[in-house]
């Protein structure tokens, strides 16, 4: 398949991976045997890494879910430059994510937790504790209105202002 449909599959799949390969090859203007031998190769190749689901836990969750992005700033080590101190970091259970950043921190990082609480004893005594690690600035997440590129809670109907003579 030409590196532009592979591209265009990737966005599609991205979009819903539950489409079908029929459907993607149908979109695609390829064939089904294509869609299927691009796919299983993006999966070896690491391209793809996995079908996640996106769902709105304010929805379900009757135990409720701190999320904290905390800003970090390290001092990077000669050599390794901030990889070693990101994968101290990304080995903690809590940590859902961990990206280097540009900008007045260098790693951004987010946990999941069961209250307050438990983030700032993670911050405290688990992150701030490291070694290379200088400073955290933690934000807590109060509501999540878009993720992903999906809109939580859109209200249905019409949403133009009433105007009127």
């Amino acid at each position: 398949m030409k590196k532009e449909k592979v591209l265009e599959l990737l966005v599609l799949l991205e979009q819903d991976a539950r489409q079908t390969h029929d459907k993607l090859a149908m979109m695609l203007a390829v064939s089904k045997q294509e869609v299927e031998e691009a796919i299983a190769q993006l999966e070896k190749d690491k391209v793809i890494l996995r079908y996640p689901a996106l769902i709105n836990w304010d929805k379900i969750q009757a135990d409720e879910q701190v999320t904290a992005m905390i800003d970090v700033k390290v001092t990077p080590q000669r050599d390794k430059g901030f990889d070693d101190i990101a994968e101290r970091i990304y080995r903690f259970p809590e940590v859902k994510s961990v990206y280097l950043m540009s900008g007045a921190y260098d790693l951004s990082v987010t946990i999941e937790g069961k209250t307050m609480r438990e983030v700032a004893f993670f911050v405290s005594q688990k992150l701030a504790t490291l070694d290379h690690v200088i400073s955290t600035a933690t934000h807590f997440i109060l509501k999540t209105y878009k993720h992903d590129g999906v809109v939580y809670d859109q209200q249905d109907g019409d949403r133009r202002m009433v105007v009127s003579p």
